[in-house]
């Protein structure tokens, strides 16, 4: 039956029960589906690294100590969404009869789908699939985290969880009160209890014990008396409130001992000189052990050296002793920790028995010091530790120290080694003048055969050390609080490794597991507990403890189920300003059990936002990916589960950009004058502005010579030290824009008489006479002669060289100098034919390189560097290509440069392969598929090698994935977007490194008749280990198809069983070519097309118009129209007003996007009038008004008064008789004795044109009598006098023609006026 509990080892039938019951769920589900594996947390907002897996997971972003939850209706397990589906729809009592339902469904019999599952656990299926299972069913697991906000901490139950504890070897000084910290959180808040070796310890009944207030923390008083060494024991508190009970570590508590040395006479230790010797401390056996130094009985510390040197326990070892050995006394001395006391041993004094009794202390340097004293010498042998061989064992995580005490004479020097391979450089040091190999934070792979070799001239001794590393527990996954929302899945995971294995064993609020009550909804696998279908009754505190015989693990994890509807957590109504074409985030942060769905809405209409300019990211937060104006507005965040929904506002105001539109120019100006920096500024003006200098990039200090202004920075008096680079920063509080000038101060110089200009500036002329002295190993000293500045001072000196080896004839920059200095230390590197050049530079420019210098060859020496950029890829997928940028010629330091490249397979400690390779690549051949290994590439000369090398991880080639997504999941969320579940392929499958998981789809069709389609495949990739996502940008009211498949770096794997579905309606695009004609003032014509889109079956349009004049608007009118009409004609009640159209589609989804349009303006709106006043009074009749008119009549005709008395002002022109002078066949035609001075046939001279009774106007001519004259276009009689308004004779006919023209005249100013 479902829910019977099973012993942990029985592996057939735990895997045989979980399919069973995973089977009765299917029964509740959908069409009898499975609910799928666990989904891997997409990467959050900034990239986090993804969770374990786990069905509802809340990827936790802090911006700053803001609660971002990763939230996502498509993370609920799949009992938690037929929740919230049937609740929509049911009412409550519905609701209830339903949850007794499916409380029964997974226990009753004879299901129809329920039986293929059955048969599957009575045919015992092979050993494979139970494993393959179990493992899917182990990444079941759901998880809340709980935001930092203190409301919703105080608000919500939660079990006890320890905080803070003592050390589990607690030592204490004797002279203190003794504390033993125990404090954990809860709600309610936990109350505590203790046992000391392991029996329950009764506080009461001690009066020195007591517990701090709110606190599990023992304090034990000593003040009134009492024994330290009474109270020592084991200890462990209890933290407890009604959810469930958490445990310390056990803490074993010990008192601090410093026993005194016992007092012993010693007897003068005798020795012969060139001897070894021994002198032993033995200390008394402290708590903790103590620190060991030797020193004379006046405090004389000894002098330590390769000769005489203090072992690792403590004792004092003389390689040889020398008769200056006695010329002290040597006492050990012990420092405890706790009591701050040292105590000093008896002193031992040596007697020391030589052939040579005269102590020479210029013997001491002699080359042969111990011949010259008549001292034999001998081989070496080993004082510590006896024999040829040995063995040690050290804990992972320790440090592992060998050491090895050679006597001999002369003194042996002592050197490590490690059998088959190399001590690790980035761990291992030597200590004691080689006498000590300290190996820091030791991991199993530095265990194996250690050997000493102790040498001298007379020969040379080894003594092989093995050493084995094994490991106290260690975590590999510690088990972490579980918060579920009820009926969703979870599981708690204690897998921890150590040598010996360790074991794990669980228990439930501090009982063993095994003694608790039985629980249907809990199961033990091994080091994991599964929990389904969680309930408020499920809450508690597990416990998972790991031991073996060098140490134990203790965790503390509880399972806490929360029923909360959406809540905010940011402040209501935020106001955000960004600037324009900026990028910006809105954040959104929101708490809920079940974990809530975010949905963003613009203005409080519209669909949800997502797609084209904005993307949603899975933990609620809308980014813009470009904000413009049109963006600007009220964002409104709606967070919705099963209990409810709660929504917050977010006000977006776009403000311009700040920009410097006339930059500060680069000056130069004379010492005393006055310099004008400009720096004008356009920005928003609803932001404060604020404009500041700075001088050679620090902020400028403006004295009593400088004025700043809005638009300016004014320097009085300018002298030598206002020169440099001037910026100005125009800044508001969201954006700035700086630009930047070079301001030049030249000196006063004796100008000649003649003023002539300021000289002509240019670059500078090429140094000369390089010369090379100080040659040294490594430098030498670089001196030239500058050139000719041509006017402008020199400021920087740049030395390349060139070398003739790697690169000829190419120059490299090798330093730069101030443009004060001729003569400069250059740094060399080793093995370098140099040759230099140097390359002066001014304001204006560089100049020419001068001429090489002769060349300098350093001496060479091993590398000392490696080469950069290792990598280990694999071009095929048997192969891997070890490559890395190779050393240039300044880091070779020898000839032959070549590299020692070794590799080996990751974590098997199999023995390095190497080959050497002049080159910068490798390609190692026959590797399995994605393996990955060690790297190590070392640069080698024939001076010999550089350093040890970094160890770099690389991977042999990938191969296409072998497997496609199963059970691939649809679940439609509107109508141009669905959400994907599928199951994770077995990592051995990918072949490779799993970059994506990848959706390929294609719209099949649409679901309206004759509605043409693009079937063009498109994709949609879900980077990382990820086990669900969201297709957006679908058509909707369509049928689609998808197909799924992983992708590594080879390409894509076998495509997935295609899956079909279906968008429902949405709402429908603009309508199309939406027009507004005003044939007359009475009517208003409307036009459109269908919508480009219709996203659904269209059921009409909605028309909404209002009236306008100038600010003020009339009431709105809507109309709602047949989805096939497409015309509107509207009745104007207002000839005066505009109006605003705004039409829109809608389906039965809703109303869609709308276009806007106003009705053109009136041809003669010249000024706004007022439209909805019926009772105002007629402007004409206004007494202001008509005054106004009359005083502009008098001025026109004042002006006309002023024109006539100017023309009537022209001199008199000499006529000929008519009768005296006959006409040429050139002249004017005469006609009654007047003369034409218009061109033949009365044409109009070229720029002029005719006035309203046909007389000829001026304009603008070059050569007119207006030019000479006072007068117009008048003509003149025969003794010269003013006509006035003279033409050729034109018709009675011809002249009222002419009257209708456009010629303008102080007449016509006036009707215009008028």
């Amino acid at each position: 039956m479902p829910g019977t509990s099973r012993p942990p080892g029985d592996a057939h039938g735990l895997v045989s029960a979980l399919m069973r019951r995973l089977a009765a769920r299917g029964v509740a589900g959908d069409a009898g589906e499975v609910a799928a594996p666990a989904a891997d947390s997409t990467d959050c907002a900034q990239g986090q690294t993804p969770s374990p897996p786990r069905l509802i997971d809340l990827c936790a972003v802090w911006d700053p100590g803001v609660f971002l939850p990763a939230a996502g209706w498509k993370r609920a397990s799949g009992f938690a969404r037929r929740r919230l589906n049937e609740a929509e729809t049911l009412n409550s009592v519905q609701e209830a009869q339903l949850e007794q339902l499916e409380t029964a469904r997974p226990r009753r019999p004879g299901s129809r789908e329920r039986g293929p599952e059955l048969r599957m656990a009575r045919q015992q299926p092979p050993p494979w699939v139970h494993t393959a299972f179990l493992l899917c069913l182990l990444s079941l697991s759901g998880a809340i985290e709980i935001p930092m906000d203190p409301s919703i901490q105080n608000e919500l139950s939660q079990p006890p969880t320890i905080t803070k504890q003592s050390v589990k070897d607690h030592i204490v000084d004797p002279r203190d009160n003794i504390l033993i910290e125990c404090e954990a959180k809860g709600n309610p808040a936990p109350s505590f209890h203790w046992t000391r070796n392991s029996r329950f310890f009764n506080i009461a009944k001690d009066p020195r014990v007591s517990m701090r207030r709110r606190s599990g923390t023992l304090v034990i008083d000593f003040r009134s008396g009492g024994r330290p060494e009474e109270y020592e024991g084991e200890y462990q508190c209890f933290a407890r409130n009604k959810f469930g009970t958490a445990l310390s570590n056990r803490i074993r508590l010990q008192v601090s001992k410093s026993p005194l040395w016992p007092k012993e006479n010693l007897d003068p230790v005798v020795v012969q000189e060139g001897a070894p010797l021994t002198l032993q401390c033995n200390p008394p056996p402290g708590l903790p052990s103590p620190v060991i130094f030797w020193m004379s009985s006046s405090m004389e510390p000894i002098t330590q050296d390769k000769r005489v040197s203090q072992g690792h326990n403590g004792d004092l070892y003389f390689s040889n002793v020398m008769l200056q050995d006695m010329q002290t006394d040597y006492s050990c001395n012990a420092r405890f920790h706790f009591t701050h006391t040292i105590q000093q041993k008896n002193a031992f004094t040596l007697k020391v028995l030589t052939n040579n009794p005269y102590n020479d202390s210029s013997l001491r340097n002699h080359p042969d010091m111990y011949s010259a004293r008549g001292v034999a010498e001998r081989t070496p042998s080993f004082m510590y530790p006896q024999g040829t061989a040995s063995s040690q064992m050290v804990l992972r995580g320790m440090d592992l120290v060998l050491e090895c005490i050679a006597s001999g004479v002369p003194t042996p020097d002592i050197a490590w080694y490690k059998k088959g391979g190399d001590l690790p450089s980035d761990k291992a040091k030597f200590e004691n003048f080689n006498k000590a190999l300290r190996i820091t934070n030791v991991s199993e792979e530095d265990s194996g055969e250690y050997f000493c070799l102790a040498s001298n001239k007379m020969g040379s001794i080894r003594h092989t050390i093995s050493v084995r590393v094994k490991a106290a527990p260690y975590w590999l996954d510690e088990p972490k609080n579980l918060i579920l929302a009820p009926g969703e899945d979870g599981r708690l995971v204690c897998r921890a490794n150590g040598n010996p294995k360790p074991t794990v064993q669980w228990m439930v609020n501090g009982e063993p597991l095994q003694s608790a009550p039985p629980n249907p909804n809990r199961e033990v696998a091994g080091d994991t507990i599964i929990f389904r279908d969680t309930q408020i009754s499920s809450r508690a505190v597990y416990q998972c403890n790991t031991s073996n015989e060098h140490g134990y693990l203790l965790a503390n994890a509880f399972v806490s189920v929360l029923d909360v509807p959406p809540r905010m957590l940011s402040p209501r109504n935020q106001l955000i300003r960004v600037i324009l074409y900026n990028r910006t985030r809105l954040d959104c942060p929101f708490f809920g059990s079940p974990i809530p769905t975010l949905r963003w809405f613009k203005n409080g209409q519209g669909s949800n936002l997502d797609g084209g300019n904005y993307h949603v990211y899975e933990n609620g937060s809308l980014e813009i990916k470009m904000i413009r104006k049109e963006d600007q507005g009220i964002y409104t965040c709606v967070a919705t589960n099963i209990l409810g929904k709660a929504e917050n506002q977010v006000r977006l105001e776009v403000k311009d950009p700040t920009r410097i539109y006339r930059m500060p120019e680069d000056q130069v100006a004379k010492r005393g004058t006055t310099v004008q920096l400009e720096c004008r500024v356009k920005h928003d003006p609803s932001l404060k502005l604020t404009v500041s200098w700075l001088k050679d990039d620090e902020p400028l200090y403006i004295g009593n010579r400088m004025k700043k202004e809005d638009d300016s920075l004014t320097i009085f008096g300018v002298a030598e030290r206002d020169q440099g680079s001037y910026t100005c920063v125009a800044s508001t509080e969201l954006d700035q824009d700086l630009a930047k000038a070079h301001l030049t101060v030249l000196a006063d110089q004796a100008t000649p008489t003649n003023r002539l200009a300021a000289l002509p500036k240019g670059r500078p002329d090429r140094p000369r006479d390089l010369e090379l002295t100080d040659l040294a190993e490594r430098s030498v000293r670089l001196t030239w002669i500058p050139g000719d500045d041509n006017n402008s001072p020199i400021t920087d000196y740049v030395v390349q060289f060139e070398e003739d080896q790697f690169q000829p004839g190419v120059w490299h920059d090798h330093s730069k100098f101030p443009g004060s200095v001729n003569s400069a230390v250059l740094q060399l590197s080793p093995y370098v034919n140099y040759q230099f050049r140097v390359i002066a530079i001014n304001e204006v420019g560089s100049s020419h390189p001068s001429l090489p210098s002769e060349r300098y060859r350093t001496s060479g020496a091993p590398p000392e560097s490696n080469p950069t950029d290792v990598k280990g890829e694999g071009t095929r997928k048997n192969n891997m290509e070890i490559t890395w940028t190779p050393m240039n010629a300044t880091s070779a330091f020898g000839p032959n440069l070549r590299y020692i490249v070794k590799w080996r397979r990751r974590e098997t400690r199999e023995t390095w392969n190497n080959v050497t390779v002049w080159g910068s690549r490798y390609v190692v051949g026959q590797t399995p598929v994605y393996v990955p290994y060690e790297i190590r590439v070392q640069a080698e000369n024939d001076f010999g090698k550089g350093p040890e090398p970094d160890t770099v991880i690389g991977y042999s080639g990938e191969d296409y994935p072998r497997a496609a997504p199963t059970d691939v999941k649809i679940r439609v969320l509107n109508s141009t977007a669905i959400s994907l579940q599928w199951n994770r392929v077995y990592p051995d499958t990918v072949q490779g490194q799993l970059r994506e998981y990848r959706a390929y789809f294609w719209r099949e069709s649409s679901l309206l008749k004759n509605l043409w389609v693009s079937q063009k495949r498109q994709q949609a990739s879900f980077p990382g280990d990820r086990l669900r996502g969201v297709v957006s940008r679908l058509f909707p009211y369509s049928n689609y198809k998808l197909e799924m498949v992983v992708v590594n770096g080879r390409g894509d794997g076998p495509r997935s069983e295609t899956k079909e579905f279906t968008t429902p309606e949405g709402v429908p695009s603009a309508p199309r070519r939406f027009r507004v004609r005003q044939p007359n003032l009475e009517t208003i014509n409307l036009e459109w097309d269908h919508p480009e889109h219709p996203n659904g079956i269209l059921t009409g349009y909605i028309l909404k118009y209002v009236p306008f004049n100038g600010t003020k608007l009339g009431k709105q009118i809507v109309e709602n129209f047949s989805p096939n009409q497409t015309k509107f004609t509207m009745q104007r009640a207002d000839p005066v007003s505009r109006y605003r159209f705004t039409l829109s589609a809608r389906t039965q989804v809703g109303s869609g996007e709308a276009v806007t349009e106003e009705s053109p303006a009136p041809p003669n709106e010249a000024t706004p009038t007022a439209a909805y006043t019926n009772n105002q009074a007629d402007i004409a009749t206004q007494g202001w008004f008509i005054g106004l008119m009359c005083a502009i009549a008098l001025l026109v005709l004042i002006l006309l008064i002023v024109c006539f008395i100017k023309r009537s002002r022209g001199g008199k022109y000499p006529v000929r008789e008519k009768k005296d002078v006959p006409l040429g066949p050139e002249d004017p035609k005469e006609e009654d004795g007047s003369f034409d001075y218009s061109d033949e046939d009365n044409k109009p001279l070229q720029g002029s044109q005719t006035s309203l009774d046909g007389t000829i106007k001026q304009q603008e001519s070059d050569d007119s009598l207006v030019d000479y004259g006072e007068g117009g276009e008048g003509q003149f009689n025969e003794d010269g006098s003013f006509i006035g308004q003279y033409t050729v004779k034109k018709d009675k006919e011809e002249t009222e023609g002419n009257e209708s023209s456009e010629a303008t005249s102080p007449v016509n100013a006036i009707y215009s006026l008028a």
